[in-house]
């Protein structure tokens, strides 16, 4: 055992009552950091350290190992160090590393503990703490200024970050802990974590911070029931009515509902409306979708306990979804309760999962996507195969260039950062796209000191201009506003459309400066919820690539970019990439899902994969383009030379004509040898 994580985690808390057992978004705070801990891939062992009978089910529950936390040590003077050396003592084996994990910070990346071990592990530390960065000004009570001299103020992005102690989670040497008996010793390194998880839970009111938080920050997890119950009021609808003048009540409702409902059928999931209203508009609704209704209830959780029965059903494997307080008690009854994220406060907290749409704003199809995603596909049969094939979305006009289905494929050279920062090289790249036949060239746009992360911009980088900081290199190699002038101007020339990939803001602005006719989101930005946004504001036609991305996270992307000008790339984001994880029907369930245009980005070596995906119904082709693989830089490698890009726009453009239009029908070509070989018999 290399890696131990040691969770304190007492009975006992002044702030919050039994805190640790406090639930957020429906998981208690220790059974959260030992998921944390249990998914990092560089944790051996995870041990929870209680006094707490219940702390210890949780802690068990979730994965830890439990070691009973002496009375001495679990007064509210004990240090956590002191649990933390009780843990290591009662071990058996003593690992190299160690970690103290605590269970007040709801929200721990994996990834981050991860990122943080292995500086111990590479000898670059021997204590690593998670903060945040930060660049704001501290002042004590008499006026003096801190962290800056009050007299000059400069602007945020000549300041260097500072950095605030989380509290989240501290990798030490084993041996120096026992050295020293505190957790800061040697050298001492910071791990930057997200500011959305730097909330520590010490008081009511950071209990409640967090609870508002978890339906943004956590990862959506599939939902694994057998059965579906859901509330009507607030939950299918908006919690408002309207009364017309004859005293007739409409209700308003999310379309999206009844296919999401439709899916859960098909699945196999059994289904239930339960409704302490007597309107006939709960009825109404319960048959446009055909599931059953149980309304003018006044007691839900003897009603449910007694269907739970008649149906045969585990409790532990249903879901019920409220939003007030009279849905609790069947909530206490199932092993999924859910809520919309309007609900009642008592009822988010007694929720396991806090939805993200409101009741009437798409919460039933979000619940039924994720209870989709935890069942196994279902195989199609030929003919469904074909109908999904034969799903047709309008296209998207891109400039003058409409792309969807019945047009030709629009094939994009990317050229990203292969131009090496030589506006030359870049008039080249575009040469070989525009006589290959290309619509389209695409470039990146950052701003590196937003960018590139703060531990990486004094890494030293070997580059052809010499030894120098990422920073720098990356500042090297960025076009700016004269540059990309000269491209645009040139590609005018060329008859060829320009665009790109802005990685933040500010690269946003500067794109629609330009004026581009569409912009490109990449595979790494699908979360940047920011970005999103303000790419959604412009109006313009967006291309969002859709690597190392899961449905729900394209699902949310999807929400903020609306789907009227969106064309989405299924894209695998392995450089180069093996074609058992070119995963190519994903085109066609990207077109069931979204009803978009879908196109193919691709990363591999050779044509074959991305003529297949042309086949299955991709409307455009990206792929990375270059002078010489054997050039200096990350992306030549996986990219095409001049003479690939010539075949695959030639070999597109005949599968274009081979594809047809699937009406069958005798060909001019097949008349003389069906008169001379056709036998027709009775």
């Amino acid at each position: 055992m290399r890696v131990l994580a040691v969770i304190p985690a007492r009975g006992g808390s002044v702030g919050v009552p039994l805190k640790n057992l406090a639930p957020v978004g429906g998981i208690p705070l220790v059974t959260r950091a030992v998921r944390a801990c249990v998914r990092a891939e560089l944790i051996d062992q995870v041990v929870v350290s209680t006094d707490h009978e219940g702390i210890a089910t949780a802690a068990s529950e979730a994965g830890a190992l439990v070691v009973d936390r002496p009375a001495e040590l679990s007064g509210p003077s004990a240090s956590s160090e002191s649990a933390v050396l009780h843990a290591l003592d009662t071990a058996g084996q003593e690992p190299e590393v160690v970690l103290l994990v605590q269970c007040t910070s709801a929200f721990i990346d994996p990834a981050d503990l991860d990122a943080a071990i292995a500086k111990v592990l590479d000898g670059g530390a021997d204590a690593v703490f998670s903060a945040t960065p930060t660049h704001e000004f501290l002042w004590n009570a008499a006026g003096v200024g801190i962290n800056h001299d009050r007299s000059v103020r400069l602007p945020r992005q000549q300041l260097d970050p500072q950095y605030r102690e989380t509290g989240a989670f501290y990798v030490m040497r084993a041996s120096g802990l026992r050295e020293h008996g505190h957790r800061f010793f040697g050298e001492v390194a910071v791990q930057p974590v997200s500011p959305t998880h730097s909330v520590e839970v010490d008081s009511p009111a950071d209990l409640e911070i967090v609870r508002a938080l978890a339906p943004f920050v956590d990862a959506p997890e599939p939902i694994d029931v057998d059965a579906v119950i859901t509330d009507f009021d607030g939950v299918h609808t908006d919690d408002r009515a309207y009364v017309d003048s004859d005293g007739r009540e409409m209700v308003l409702v999310n379309r999206s509902d009844g296919m999401g409902i439709s899916l859960l059928r098909r699945a196999g999931v059994k289904l239930l409306v339960m409704s302490t209203e007597h309107n006939p508009v709960v009825a109404a609704r319960a048959r446009k979708l055909g599931v059953p209704v149980l309304q003018g209830l006044a007691d839900k959780a003897t009603v449910l306990r007694d269907w739970l029965a008649i149906e045969g059903l585990d409790p532990a494997r249903v879901a019920y979804v409220g939003n007030d307080v009279n849905d609790l008690g069947p909530m206490g009854l199932v092993g999924w309760p859910v809520a919309v994220p309007d609900a009642h406060p008592r009822v988010r907290a007694a929720a396991r999962v806090v939805l993200t749409r409101a009741g009437g704003a798409g919460a039933v199809r979000e619940l039924c996507d994720r209870v989709t995603a935890a069942r196994p596909e279902p195989v199609a049969e030929p003919a469904q195969a074909r109908a999904a094939l034969r799903l047709k979305s309008a296209p998207v006009a891109v400039g003058d260039i409409l792309v969807g289905d019945d047009q030709p494929v629009y094939v994009i050279g990317e050229i990203g950062i292969n131009h090496n920062g030589d506006l030359e090289l870049a008039r080249r790249l575009i040469d070989v796209a525009a006589d290959a036949g290309c619509q389209a060239v695409k470039f990146q746009k950052r701003t590196p000191s937003i960018c590139v992360p703060v531990e990486q911009r004094s890494q030293i980088r070997q580059t052809p201009w010499g030894e120098m900081t990422y920073l720098e290199y990356k500042e090297r190699t960025e076009f700016g506003r004269d540059e990309y002038t000269q491209i645009s101007k040139y590609c005018d020339e060329r008859g060829i459309q320009w665009f790109a990939s802005p990685w933040d803001v500010p690269s946003v602005e500067f794109l629609e400066e330009m004026s581009v006719p569409v912009h490109k989101i990449a595979s790494a930005s699908v979360a940047d919820r920011e970005l999103l946004r303000a790419l959604a504001a412009t109006g313009k036609p967006l291309i969002l690539s859709t690597g190392m991305s899961t449905l729900p996270e394209i699902d949310e992307a999807v929400e903020i970019l609306g789907t009227d000008r969106l064309i989405i790339m299924h894209a695998t984001s392995t450089y180069p990439l093996p074609p058992e994880e070119a995963n190519l029907r994903t085109i066609t369930t990207l077109k069931q899902r979204y009803g978009v245009p879908v196109g193919y980005s691709g990363h591999e070596r050779g044509l074959q994969i991305s003529l297949a995906a042309v086949t299955l119904g991709a409307v455009a082709v990206e792929r990375h383009i270059t002078l010489d693989r054997t050039m200096w830089g990350s992306d030549h490698a996986a990219s095409l030379e001049p003479s690939g890009l010539e075949h695959l726009v030639r070999d597109i453009r005949i599968i274009e004509q081979a594809l047809g239009d699937g009406v069958k029908r005798v060909f001019p070509g097949e008349e003389a040898p069906k008169a001379r070989l056709r036998r027709v018999t009775v």
